[in-house]
C-alpha cells in the first residue's frame, strides 16, 4: 500500500459506486460493474496503467447503461483528482500511442486544473454486443470534469470498433500512469506560473 492510496464512494438514486485506487502499486485489480464490456475496458485501463484498482458499481441498467457509465467516469475522475489535490505535485503530462491489430489509438493528458476533453473516434460498428459506444464519450466527460485535466483521445484509424476502443483505454491507462507519477515540489515544479489552474 502506498501513501497515495485513495478510497472513494458515490451514491445517488441511480448508481452506487465504490473505488479503491493505488496509483503506485500495480497488480491488484477487481472490477464489478454488471456491464461485461465496461469491466473489460476498465481492466485494460488499470492493467496497462500499472495501478491497483478495486471498483464496484451498481446502477439502473434495467433502463440503460448511461447513468452507470457516466457516474463511473465521474467517480474515477474524482479519485484521480484527489491523488493530485491531496498528495502534491505530479509529472503533469502523459502520452501513449497504442496499436491493437489494425487499430491505432492515442491518449494525451495534461493535469492542468482545467477540464477539457477532445474526443475523436469514428467507430465503424456503433454497438459491441448491447453496449452503445457513444456512452464512452460520457464516461470521459465525467472523468475530466472531476479530475480537472485536459484529455485528448484520438482513434487514429481502425476497422474494428472493439480494437479501436480497447487500444484507446490501454493508451489512456499508460498516459494516466505517466501524468500522475509523483514529483517533488509544489505548483512551481509543475508550471511556470507557479500554480496549476
Amino acid at each position: 500500500m502506498s501513501k497515495r492510496k485513495i478510497e472513494y464512494k458515490r451514491k445517488t438514486r441511480e448508481t452506487d459506486i465504490s473505488i479503491i485506487l493505488d496509483p503506485d502499486i500495480g497488480g491488484n485489480i477487481s472490477i464489478e460493474t454488471s456491464v461485461p464490456f465496461l469491466d473489460h475496458m476498465l481492466l485494460a485501463l488499470a492493467h496497462h496503467g500499472g495501478f491497483s484498482l478495486t471498483l464496484k458499481a451498481r446502477g439502473d441498467i434495467d433502463i440503460d447503461y448511461h447513468h452507470l457509465v457516466e457516474d463511473i467516469g465521474i467517480s474515477l475522475g474524482e479519485t484521480f483528482g484527489r491523488v493530485f489535490r491531496e498528495h502534491g505535485s505530479v509529472a503533469r503530462f502523459g502520452h501513449s500511442l497504442i496499436p491493437m491489430d489494425e487499430a491505432l489509438s492515442e491518449a494525451v493528458i495534461d493535469v492542468c486544473g482545467r477540464p477539457v476533453l477532445v474526443y475523436k473516434a469514428d467507430y465503424p460498428q456503433p454497438l459491441i454486443k448491447d453496449f452503445d459506444l457513444s456512452l464512452m464519450k460520457e464516461f470521459f466527460i465525467g472523468f475530466v470534469s472531476k479530475a480537472e485535466i485536459a484529455l485528448h483521445l484520438i482513434c487514429r484509424h481502425g476497422e474494428n470498433s472493439h480494437h479501436m476502443i480497447e487500444a484507446l483505454f490501454k493508451a489512456f491507462g499508460k498516459a494516466l500512469s505517466q501524468a500522475y507519477t509523483p514529483m517533488q515540489g509544489g505548483g512551481e515544479a509543475m508550471s511556470t506560473k507557479g500554480s496549476i489552474g
